[in-house]
């Protein structure tokens, strides 16, 4: 029987990936179902009808839909607050307050250089498309202020929030994953001490290294997990 719960887009999408790390650390049964967008299939009205925007990933449990990556990690922990792994988003009024300032850091901090040297970086080239050096390197600059007040930050906390795992640091592993594997600026993460242990620390989880491998397995017309 299907499962329930539906994401549509392909793993090898950071914003599809967050939503398949969330899932997987809830030990939530789901169904990937992909999504072609070189054949334009983000745009069909099928798709637009649960996704206006025509972007990855779009999600469905059950009669729910909904777009955008951040809030459907959201839904899934407050939903499914006794599956998997507890606390992804708090506890507490302060600690889920701490977590959601973590996450908007993500949102507004760290994701616009980390997405733009990912693109210029890790997919410009595999699309034969020409990069940019200059917003290469102004990104670069940027994410390296970023990464200074996080070295700072996980010098007093084990993790971003505190001492436990959250969605604060799940959020990070998409862009972080291509710019240390896929790209030549891995030294962004690796060369401060504290950031380095925080990655290694989060992307061993075993959520993540299922995601890992998921975006590494070419995919049949569906998949479930």
């Amino acid at each position: 029987m299907a499962a329930p719960i539906k994401v549509f887009g392909p793993a090898m999408s950071t914003a599809t990936a967050r939503v398949l790390a969330c899932l997987l650390e809830s030990q939530l049964q789901f169904d990937l179902v992909p999504v072609d967008m070189s054949k334009g299939q983000h745009k069909k009205p099928e798709f637009l009808g649960i996704q206006p925007f025509g972007q990855v990933p779009a999600f469905q449990d059950e009669h729910i839909s909904l777009f955008e990556s951040r809030a459907i990690c959201r839904y899934i922990v407050d939903k499914y607050t006794e599956k998997g792994k507890r606390g992804l988003l708090g506890m507490e009024t302060l600690e889920r307050a701490s977590i959601e300032q973590w996450l908007e850091a993500e949102s507004q901090s760290f994701n616009p250089p980390s997405s733009a040297l990912v693109f210029q970086l890790a997919f410009a080239p595999r699309m034969k498309l020409k990069q940019d050096p200059n917003l290469i390197a102004q990104n670069e600059a940027k994410l390296s202020k970023v990464l200074d007040v996080y070295e700072q930050r996980l010098g007093d906390s084990r993790f971003l929030a505190g001492d436990e795992f959250t969605l604060a640091d799940l959020s990070h592993l998409p862009n972080a994953q291509y710019l240390i594997n896929a790209t030549d600026r891995a030294a962004l993460f690796t060369s401060r001490k504290n950031v380095n242990r925080w990655w290694e620390e989060i992307s061993g989880r075993t959520s993540w290294k299922k995601v890992v491998e998921m975006q590494q397995t070419p995919l049949p017309s569906s998949s479930s997990t």
